[in-house]
């Protein structure tokens, strides 16, 4: 199976590579236009700042190309809020993909720290990413920004306010959390994602 990664200037996407060769595929890193749209699946992962990498993406052709893609796509963190269309940070317009905003969490408690760093559980989970069994397992996260509750969440979390862990339209797949960090449940998300 041909898996690519997308090369760009965000953090994580070497963790992602190693959890992928953990699974026995040997991911293919690049920012080749035509090398990504000739995977069977790609992944787009990040950890960085959205309105940076957006500019990046724009420069680099880059957000064009994501949004030609065909074949199944996994946002992973801040891939995800980039496949929406705005970010409330640096007030972005990101690439429309799920027609919905991401927020920046607010604290209503002395004991809410922002950001929502560890372990959590999903609920709500629907197929094709999730198993029946994946509902109310835990997954690990990392992020000062959510995407609300909307037509394409795919699971649930809950810290501060529900929000969405996963979305899902089309051939495009999305976790706020980092499935290659959340041990055997991540393993299978991502077994069932390459498996589409």
């Amino acid at each position: 199976m041909n898996v690519a990664i997308i090369k760009y200037n965000a953090g994580n996407i070497y963790s992602v590579a190693h959890a992928l060769r953990r699974l026995g595929i040997e991911p293919l890193v690049t920012a080749d236009a035509e090398a990504l749209r000739g995977a069977d699946k790609v992944i787009f992962p990040g950890v960085g700042e959205a309105s940076t990498t957006m500019q990046h993406l724009r420069q680099t052709g880059l957000d064009q190309v994501i949004r030609s893609l065909r074949q199944p796509v996994l946002g992973i963190c801040l891939g995800m809020q980039l496949l929406c269309r705005y970010s409330e940070e640096g007030e972005t317009e990101c690439l429309g993909l799920f027609d919905t905003e991401v927020k920046r969490f607010v604290a209503r408690r002395h004991e809410d720290k922002v950001p929502h760093m560890g372990w959590n559980t999903i609920s709500g989970v629907k197929a094709p990413l999730f198993r029946p069994e994946a509902e109310g397992q835990f997954v690990y996260f990392v992020h000062s920004f959510y995407v609300p509750v909307n037509p394409w969440t795919a699971a649930t979390t809950d810290y501060i306010t529900p929000f969405s862990a996963a979305l899902h339209r089309d051939n495009f797949f999305a976790t706020q959390f980092h499935p290659e960090k959340s041990g055997s449940v991540g393993e299978a998300i991502l077994k069932n994602f390459l498996s589409l």
